[in-house]
């Protein structure tokens, strides 16, 4: 893959971002606001509109703290998913797409809530630039698993034989990384890849103390990706 400048990496999402609030936010809608950089510009893109009168009486439904406190400073009416238990659409990022629509999302630590919102959402929209596409699921990035803090070791030789190599996720000063809900994230890269992430995922949600895994599976019925040559738009499978 052709090597991209910081500058052209941050074009690119904001030109994903962009596209996205233009075609799929309209006046009226509860929209789910998806947490990371690229997330970051549609959040913000959706407050200027506001701010135009371009867009009128949306509702943000964040999907973690830090896209709360954004969309509070930026001016965007907030509620939650008891108030408005039905999204029409939701704008979120990822860290891998591959060629069916498949994800990995959580590098930005909001796994659990961002698949919360995703599944309330009518219409799932994800943002990517182009480094972001993958062959297979787990070739670029972790597969972040968010657990219970109450007995999180015994989660680590379960997914070392299955092939992964496992890492709590740490803060700066080396302490773990807890996430909105109160939880733990193991990062876990997997060599080669995922062969069978269908199967994990169905391993991964059958273990107690695993709270929710980065596996976004069959959820995104839009990808909207930043390219150099403009914005591709692809369906979902």
């Amino acid at each position: 893959m052709e090597t991209l400048t910081p500058a052209q990496i941050e074009g690119l999402k904001q030109q994903a971002a962009y596209y996205a609030v233009e075609h799929f936010v309209k006046s009226g809608m509860v929209v789910g606001l998806g947490t990371g950089s690229t997330a970051e510009y549609a959040v913000r893109e959706i407050a200027r509109r506001l701010q135009a009168r371009e867009l009128r009486h949306v509702v943000g439904i964040p999907t973690s703290r830090r896209t709360a406190q954004l969309a509070l400073d930026l001016g965007i009416p907030l509620g939650d998913l008891n108030s408005h238990p039905q999204v029409d659409v939701v704008l979120d990022g990822a860290d891998e797409v591959d060629p069916q629509g498949n994800l990995i999302k959580g590098m930005g630590g909001a796994l659990l809530w961002e698949k919360i919102v995703a599944t309330a959402a009518q219409q799932v929209v994800i943002l990517v630039d182009m480094r972001k596409r993958v062959e297979r699921l787990g070739t670029r990035t972790p597969l972040p698993v968010e657990v219970e803090p109450f007995g999180w070791r015994i989660h680590v030789p379960f997914l070392e034989e299955r092939g992964g190599q496992v890492r709590i996720r740490a803060t700066e000063d080396g302490e773990p990384f807890v996430t909105d809900g109160g939880h733990y994230i193991l990062d876990v890269t997997f060599p080669n890849g995922i062969e069978d992430p269908w199967r994990l995922a169905q391993m991964l949600q059958s273990r107690a103390g695993i709270v929710e895994h980065g596996l976004f599976l069959g959820m995104a019925d839009v990808i909207v990706v930043g390219t150099l040559e403009g914005v591709e738009v692809h369906r979902g499978s």
